[in-house]
């Protein structure tokens, strides 16, 4: 039974490098947004930065694994055998709970997670221990520390609604004296904002990133023995009040003498802050759970007592953590950083919802969307009565966002927001951190820096019209995300804890190859996803200015969408032959999708056309054609794919041996067309298109004869109203797809110009996901 333990041991080890990989990838937003987002330096420059903050934070981290020892539960109340059974629980359903998050690309706080980890198990154990002993509920207190729970969940709730409103306030201010040409102000404009921006971050890399450590024990003779903690936390305004000119006087210089930006200066301190914060701070919420099972086993073995008469009374003492154990875990933090594609997705759902452009939006309206949105514009309207006109006028300059000429002949991704706006996320943010920890607040960073960031967004103006009731929506839905942690980690680690005491010998293997297997599925999936997403025909943006050049430009998406359609047309019969609801399930996802990629290209017919000279405008109605003519055929293929699933879910009657074989002969005409049409566009031999518009009166008489033949049937032998109702459907709508197909055909044909030879067209920007990723 001992060596059961030692298994254990073993394991939690293999579980931090794993919590640490799906953390960090979790945690990455916190640190890498703004200057992502702003693109002030390259993506290089970002993660080399964000790396040493890490590296450092780890390396000079606490060591104080309080929280996994006794910052929830009292230790002396459990024995040994049930604080392995609490860790071992922890650990299994972190990872999970974790790596669930970054799958779907929403950031949770690691903090949250491991507290009400700790809480679920510990509380399962401590009623387990309760009912074997005949106790009651209320003895739940002795073991737990119930206030710590409470602490939490109120910090989720001020971290959302301080951090969202300060944020939100800063950056009005700041836009308001810097606006958007903030690089042509006056040297002590940005003199001044550099000076407080720096003062802000330098004060929160000492109270944030170094409390806890050795250094912040250092005795200053000055204060008569007082530590370098006591400096920071007793000291505040004069700490401030000379930081503040010091470095005023020190980005003056900078800007005056070697013309440097301050504003990039800025993101870079605030990324590496936040990174030496998150890894100094938040390691414990990776590793912490291992090394405090660790020191409890080294004392048991030490003890030479039974695991189940062993109390843990030796875990609420201060134990250090080796630090070459600190710097593994920062090495394993800072390869995640670079590798870790989950990261980047994570990374990307803030930027979205915080971009001052056009994005994708990811998330659904929903009626608390439209209520906040409501609200907010009637304010809006109320302040537009309050405040005199000259006012109003002169806040509008300020916000006037400038329009940036994009160059036609490369691909250009314009930043998510500018330098200002990230400057005043890594400022405020660090302003917040550094003022909760100082008043011992248990405030998660992962909670300030998203909701700092959704506050400026808003008050930049990225949130308008357009865009305002999406935004709102996904907002609701990651702070819903945040309550589901705390909700689904409490409810997860306690029924691990129960299932490992029913047998821990049986219990202990199993969970584990179940966690690790449901690690490598999500790991496997995400992978071939990415994979798919890449190796699959996406549809492109038009970025040429003339008929010409958007003919061949938009060559392979027609070829691409020819291409699917077959595909999807041939499931949705054969899935109806062999009544496969599997097949024909996966072809309403496959159309949906193809649907979704065109509505893509059709959102950005603004952009295209605005960037269009006055003597393109035949490019733009060639192009709007084209557009309407694929929505047209996706239309049809979805109806069709949706008809046929609808008919097989639902049990109907199997169509007739003759239907199915019209049908059939039906598909092998639509895909020689197709094939035809696909083989056209993909060599862009256009005057081949001609000979596929002869064969058109071939395709569209089968198909009637086929119509003619089931009214036929109808009248005289036909006994299936269901089966007549679908047959038909199928038929006319392969009509309107032939329809749509050769309009679409003939607006080339009619369009081509044989003597302009294709262009050698720049890159152009994919509507994927994982194109943008690239």
């Amino acid at each position: 039974m001992d060596n059961i333990y030692l298994y254990m041991i073993i394991a939690l080890a293999i579980l931090a490098i794993a919590d640490l990989i799906v953390g960090v990838s979790n945690d990455a937003v916190n640190f890498l947004n703004s200057a992502i987002g702003s693109k002030a330096i390259s993506f290089r420059t970002i993660m080399i930065v964000a790396s040493v903050g890490v590296a450092i934070g780890a390396v000079f981290s606490s060591g104080m694994m309080e929280v996994a020892r006794k910052g929830i539960f009292n230790p002396g109340e459990f024995m040994f055998n049930e604080i392995m059974i609490i860790f071992m629980a922890v650990m299994i359903t972190d990872i999970l709970l974790l790596d669930f998050f970054n799958s779907i690309g929403m950031p949770t706080s690691t903090t949250v997670s491991i507290v009400f980890e700790l809480l679920g198990a510990a509380v399962a154990m401590a009623l387990i221990k309760i009912g074997h002993d005949g106790g009651s509920f209320d003895d739940v207190v002795g073991y737990i520390n119930t206030s710590k729970a409470t602490e939490i969940i109120l910090g989720i709730l001020l971290s959302v609604v301080v951090a969202f409103s300060i944020g939100a306030l800063v950056q009005w201010f700041s836009r308001l004296l810097l606006s958007y040409n903030f690089e042509k102000k006056a040297t002590w404009v940005g003199a001044l904002f550099g000076g407080m921006a720096i003062t802000a971050i330098s004060y929160f890399i000492f109270m944030k990133g170094l409390k806890g450590t050795a250094y912040a024990s250092q005795s200053f003779e000055i204060l008569g023995g007082g530590t370098m903690k006591d400096f920071l936390e007793n000291q505040v305004l004069l700490i401030i009040v000379v930081s503040l000119v010091i470095w005023s006087i020190f980005s003056y210089a900078l800007i005056a003498l070697f013309k440097t930006n301050i504003y990039k200066l800025i993101i870079i301190l605030g990324t590496f802050a936040l990174a030496l914060a998150f890894a100094g701070n938040d390691l414990v919420n990776f590793i912490g759970v291992p090394i405090a099972a660790y020191n409890a086993f080294e004392q048991w073995t030490l003890s030479g007592l039974p695991a189940t008469e062993f109390p843990m009374d030796v875990l609420a003492e201060k134990v250090p953590t080796n630090n070459l154990l600190l710097f593994v875990a920062g090495m394993i933090m800072v390869l995640t950083l670079w590798f870790s594609t989950k990261a980047k997705n994570v990374v990307k759902t803030s930027l979205d919802l915080a971009s001052q452009g056009a994005t994708k939006e990811r998330f659904q309206p929903n009626f608390l969307s439209r209520g906040f949105v409501r609200v907010a514009v009637g304010l809006s309207q109320m302040t537009a009565y309050v405040l005199p006109q000259t006012w109003q006028s002169k806040i509008e300059n300020q916000f006037e966002a400038p329009v940036i000429a994009l160059p036609k002949d490369k691909k250009y991704e314009l930043p998510a927001f500018d330098m200002v706006r990230a400057a005043v996320n890594l400022m405020v943010a660090a302003v917040l951190i550094s003022i909760a920890t100082s008043y011992k607040l248990p405030l998660s960073t992962t909670y300030v820096t998203f909701m700092v960031a959704m506050g400026t967004s808003l008050a930049d103006r990225a949130w308008g019209a357009e865009s305002a009731v999406y935004r709102v929506a996904g907002v609701i839905n990651v702070i819903g995300g945040w309550f589901f942690t705390a909700f689904s980690a409490f409810t997860a680690a306690a029924l691990v804890a129960y299932l490992l005491n029913l047998n821990i010998k049986v219990m202990f293997p199993i969970l584990l190859v179940a966690a690790f297997g449901l690690l490598i599925r999500s790991s496997l999936a995400h992978n071939k996803k990415s994979k798919e997403s890449k190796a699959e025909d996406s549809l492109t943006k038009a970025e040429s200015s003339s008929v010409q050049g958007v003919i061949h430009e938009s060559a392979k998406n027609i070829a691409s969408v020819v291409k699917r359609g077959n595909k999807i047309y041939t499931n949705a019969i054969k899935g109806l032959a062999i009544q496969d609801l599997s097949l024909l399930k996966k072809n309403k996802k496959q159309v949906v999708k193809l649907s979704d990629e065109i509505d893509d290209l059709r959102d950005n017919i603004f952009y295209f056309i605005k960037n269009l000279d006055e003597s393109s405008i035949g490019a733009s109605n060639f192009y709007i054609n084209v557009l309407g003519y694929l929505q047209d055929m996706t239309q049809s293929l979805e109806y069709i794919s949706k008809v046929s699933h609808k008919h097989v879910n639902n049990n109907h009657k199997k169509l007739k041996f003759s239907q199915i074989k019209e049908l059939k002969e039906v598909d092998d005409k639509m895909e020689l067309l197709f094939n035809e049409t696909k083989l056209a566009f993909d060599s862009q031999s256009f005057e081949k298109i001609g000979e596929i518009l002869n064969d058109k009166a071939q395709v569209y008489n089968l198909v009637k004869e086929k119509i003619q033949k089931q009214v036929e049937r109808t009248r005289t032998e036909e006994s299936s109203p269901k089966n007549t109702t679908l047959y038909f459907s199928l038929l006319l709508e392969t009509k309107d797809l032939l329809n749509a197909t050769m309009n679409l055909l003939e607006e080339y044909h009619n369009s081509h110009d044989s003597r302009i030879e294709p262009a050698k067209l720049p890159g152009v920007a994919s509507t994927s996901l994982e194109k943008e990723e690239e």
